[in-house]
């Protein structure tokens, strides 16, 4: 098979150990004091930026918390939590409704290819500018929400973002398929992480000297899981229940 342009033939794929890497993939609460190495941590930050992401628009930042004093700090914000205590690094993971419309640029600027298509240019130059921003006051928002309540009644139209709160939600969806990504490549190195919800914003935003818009997704502890580090078997509900076949 010949591969397109821009593009490589692709690799074959082994599902089974794919499906080790998932289904050993679990949220560790204790660590032992082994460090991640560097390249490790390098090639799973890489592999996180390689999510699917809103326009490529890439919303999101790492912020890797090794040094001792700065991470017992992090570990006291997350609420004194064993897996934030014990972990070998803490990466906390941002979201940034803010960087759309530098983001925007970037991609034109950092095009791969040797022309830049015209729907791509008009797209991140003029379509993005509108679709993204909201107004001063979320005037250009509510505008944008009444003509797609106008035009949406004759044919299929997006609907949102359109307030600042709607952006806050974009960016997280880029932001957590990101996190999975970063997640399941720890795996795959033999590393391991537990995803924290439970911490305070406001001083985790002030260890890591976070610009007011930015949000905190979520604080990831990684290292190497200890003897004790999986508090009780996995289960999940039937699956009957969540997966509908339309």
């Amino acid at each position: 098979m010949n591969a397109k342009a821009g593009s490589l033939p692709l690799p074959e794929i082994d599902i089974e150990e794919f499906r080790k890497v998932v289904r050993t993939r679990r949220s560790i609460r204790r660590f032992t004091d082994e460090p991640i190495p560097e390249a490790v941590l390098e090639d799973c930050l890489e592999l996180a930026t390689l999510a699917p992401n809103s326009s490529n628009l890439q919303p999101w930042e790492f912020f890797v918390v090794r040094t001792p004093e700065l991470k017992a700090k992090l570990a006291h914000a997350c609420l004194g939590q064993n897996a934030a205590k014990t972990a070998a690094a803490l990466i906390v993971v941002v979201a940034r409704p803010d960087s759309w419309r530098a983001h925007a640029r970037q991609a034109l600027e950092d095009w791969p290819e040797e022309k830049l298509p015209p729907i791509v240019e008009k797209y991140y130059r003029k379509v993005a500018p509108i679709h993204y921003n909201q107004g001063p006051l979320g005037i250009l928002g509510l505008a944008k929400k009444a003509a797609g309540l106008a035009v949406g009644i004759t044919r299929p139209v997006p609907r949102g973002p359109y307030s600042n709160c709607e952006m806050k939600i974009w960016a997280t969806k880029s932001t957590a398929l990101a996190a999975q990504n970063l997640m399941l490549a720890l795996r795959a190195h033999g590393y391991d992480s537990c995803p924290m919800e439970g911490f305070d914003e406001h001083r985790v935003k002030k260890l890591i000297n976070l610009p007011g818009k930015g949000l905190v997704t979520m604080v990831l502890a990684a290292g190497r899981r200890a003897e004790n580090g999986v508090y009780n078997r996995q289960y999940r509900f039937d699956q009957r229940q969540m997966v509908h076949y339309l």
